[in-house]
């Protein structure tokens, strides 16, 4: 099992970040139990597939009605046995529906709770909507993505969502346990997407505020401004990456590409870098993305094929190194990071919501006349077993 077994987590269902990292919680060996909205298991449709199914991997699922009172008293019951919270609402839903901080920390003092929210508990735009994009947009970050002529790019959602998000709510919960393991008192843990965006972009923040960083677009080291950090098209219609940062590298892919630093301008004269880039790219458009890859790979010059996403499923060291797993009837990125003593694993498929009420109820102290009296009034539900055609 992994490094975190033995670690029970609650989960209150959401979307983007906290999904994410409950799976990555549950890939590293914590029980994860997923508290969907009771109205979500009635109105299932089999055969349905959230567009997150795999951020959903690794645990159970139950219904649960938490704007009923004895709905709200089943997170509580939960909460009293458990190591970490996760819940992704707007600042105040968690503590008008009776499972707040106080709440669960009344239940629990070694709970560490983990909250997930855009913009954070306190300031102006914490009641306000967002997603990942508004947050990227709002620390500076965007602004400095994309093409110098046209607009900012989004960068998917893996910034905000994953990186600034999931990412950093799974880095303070583990934080979180170890001091409540050395103090055996619990915490409240404000993870907001601004400020893990601003804490991956600090570097750059950093470069602009000392002059060393352009605030147009493609004009910097690591935005495509420069020759050797940057994309090129083949011949093909495809591209290729090169990285050759460092003078040793940027040598061997200058001499590779048939040139030499002598008929060159010095590798960080910036002045130079227009020129330089336009002819790098009529080199590259002479070969196609394969041939490429045969001459420059085996040499030292930080170069890759930029693969499709279907291609990197297949590529020769995705393949050796396992780094996609088949689950659900697709492949998955397999567990990270990779431990050597207690590796993780994925604990199993997307539950669909409520699938496991009853049974997981019952494995956390639940008796069954107690599951009966809360499905009765309405507080859990549980998601009937799909049919089986006959025979």
């Amino acid at each position: 099992m992994g490094p975190l077994e033995g670690v029970k987590v609650v989960e209150i269902a959401s979307i983007g970040p906290g999904p994410w990292c409950a799976m990555m919680l549950s890939d590293m060996g914590a029980e994860v139990i997923r508290v969907d909205r009771a109205d979500h298991v009635r109105g299932y449709a089999d055969g349905q597939r959230p567009v997150d199914f795999v951020n959903r991997r690794g645990r159970r699922s139950i219904g649960v009605d938490l704007k009923n009172p004895a709905g709200a008293e089943v997170v509580l019951r939960l909460v009293a046995q458990a190591d970490a919270l996760i819940e992704g609402s707007r600042p105040g839903v968690a503590e008008r529906l009776g499972i707040g901080p106080d709440q669960c920390l009344q239940r629990n003092p070694r709970l560490v709770y983990g909250r997930m929210t855009g913009w954070g508990q306190e300031g102006p735009l914490s009641a306000s909507p967002g997603h990942d994009l508004n947050y990227l947009a709002l620390t500076g970050l965007l602004h400095a993505i994309g093409p110098a002529q046209g607009r900012p790019v989004p960068p998917l959602n893996l910034v905000g969502d994953y990186g600034g998000g999931g990412m950093l709510l799974a880095f303070g919960i583990v934080s979180g346990l170890l001091e409540a393991f050395r103090s055996q008192r619990g915490q409240v843990l404000d993870a907001a997407m601004v400020d893990g965006v601003s804490l991956l972009g600090s570097n750059f923040h950093g470069l602009r505020q000392v002059g060393a960083w352009h605030d147009r677009r493609e004009s910097n080291r690591l935005d495509g401004g420069a020759p050797f950090y940057g994309t090129y098209e083949t011949s093909d219609g495809r591209w290729v990456a090169v990285a050759a940062n460092e003078p040793k590298f940027y040598q061997v892919l200058v001499e590779a590409l048939g040139l030499s630093l002598e008929e060159l301008p010095p590798q960080l004269d910036q002045g130079s870098w227009p020129g330089v880039k336009e002819r790098f790219a009529g080199i590259f458009l002479t070969r196609t993305r394969d041939e490429w890859v045969k001459l420059l790979q085996p040499l030292e010059t930080c170069f890759s094929p930029v693969l499709t996403l279907d291609e990197a499923l297949e590529h020769e060291h995705s393949v050796a190194r396992s780094s996609f797993v088949p689950l659900d009837g697709v492949l998955q990125a397999a567990p990270a990071p990779r431990f050597g003593r207690t590796p993780g694993a994925v604990a199993g498929p997307a539950a669909r919501p409520g699938e496991h009420t009853e049974a997981a109820l019952r494995d956390w102290g639940f008796t069954p006349a107690e599951i009966t009296d809360l499905e009765t009034r309405q507080a859990i539900a549980q998601l009937p077993l799909p049919s089986v055609p006959p025979a």
